[in-house]
């Protein structure tokens, strides 16, 4: 038979592995304990009826232990279920309590609402985007860099030893003692011709450069020749022309008969007019002194017209004959031939 005062009066005046003592309150650590208080009425070692409050995995349940139950520890505590409704649960709690005091009830409802509350913000908080924290070790992180220094120092190394062996190779050092892979040589030689390679096309393409160059020069130096060489002809002025139509096609002078009434008038001022205006051509005449000046240019140019058969035969005689009729007053003047 378990005697509660015996139980407290030990635990509170000796020893109690759940006891913590603080410089203002008493706290017990043990998982029944309703209210986290070490005080007689809220001890579960002390009181042989005793219920409290509890979650598990998001599941909240009532705990009760009763005298009955005392020589099975095992089956010491009874456990129920409790609903996620709010008022159900309250309700399964009233039930379940319902001839235990009151003090029991009121603290395991507000341990519920308290258990309630707190699975509510866990939720909230499960459900809301939350920053993953990952710590960084400083001595890992000097250690990696520690460790890619010395990679670095004997990756340089090897390549200065592969080098070296390489040229005492090629000065033929070793001569016939070979002891080296020979797949490490088949590289080496095959990064030697490639390097060559590139080399060989870089000159061609710097001397195909230079070709461009010095045959752009050439071009440019031959038409500055051509040019200083080349002569120019001045253009020929308008008496020139009307020399050159009396000249053949092969650049000489032919002699044309002409009668020595030819371009000859009565009068000198006539003349000087129809010299003067020998050469105007199909120009409307409304006088009779410019129709007599544009048959008398007409026939000088067919009498200056070159000649290539003159040498075959002789042109003919030109014969003119003008006759002119003057009349008084607003008259024109008619030639006739």
């Amino acid at each position: 038979m378990q005697h509660d005062d015996v139980v407290w009066s030990i635990i509170n005046k000796s020893f109690c592995s759940h006891k913590v003592k603080t410089d203002t309150r008493t706290f017990c650590r043990h998982e029944y304990n309703l209210t986290g208080l070490c005080t007689r009425r809220t001890c579960p070692l002390a009181n042989s009826q005793y219920a409290t409050v509890r979650e598990e995995n998001g599941i909240i349940y009532l705990f009760m232990k009763t005298a009955e139950r005392a020589h099975m520890p095992a089956k010491l505590w009874e456990r129920i279920k409790l609903s996620r409704n709010f008022n159900k649960a309250i309700e399964q709690i009233n039930e379940n309590l319902v001839f235990w005091p009151k003090y029991i009830i009121s603290k395991n409802k507000q341990r519920f609402l308290k258990i309630t509350q707190y699975l509510m913000r866990m939720r909230q908080l499960k459900l809301r985007r939350q920053k993953l924290i990952v710590p960084l070790s400083t001595k890992i992180e000097r250690r990696e860099t520690r460790r890619e220094e010395k990679a670095l120092v004997a990756a340089k190394i090897d390549n200065h030893i592969e080098k070296a062996l390489l040229d005492r190779l090629k000065h033929g050092t070793y001569r016939d003692i070979y002891n080296f892979s020979q797949t490490a040589f088949n590289k080496a030689l095959e990064a030697e011709r490639i390097e060559d390679e590139q080399d060989e096309e870089e000159d061609e393409e710097e001397e195909l450069e230079v070709e461009r160059e010095m045959e752009v020069d050439e071009e440019a130096a031959e038409l500055h020749r051509d040019l200083l060489s080349e002569e120019f002809v001045e253009a020929e002025t308008d008496d020139e022309e009307d020399d050159d139509d009396t000249q053949s096609e092969s650049g000489q002078r032919e002699e044309v008969e002409m009668d020595s009434d030819f371009g000859h008038s009565d009068d000198d001022d006539d003349d000087d007019a129809d010299a003067d205006d020998i050469e105007d051509i199909k120009v409307p005449a409304k006088k009779s002194t410019k129709t007599k000046s544009k048959k008398t240019s007409d026939t000088a140019a067919a009498a200056a017209a070159p000649s290539s058969t003159k040498r075959r035969r002789a042109k003919p005689k030109l014969e003119l004959e003008y006759e002119y009729e003057v009349e008084t007053g607003a008259e024109r003047e008619k030639v006739h031939y």
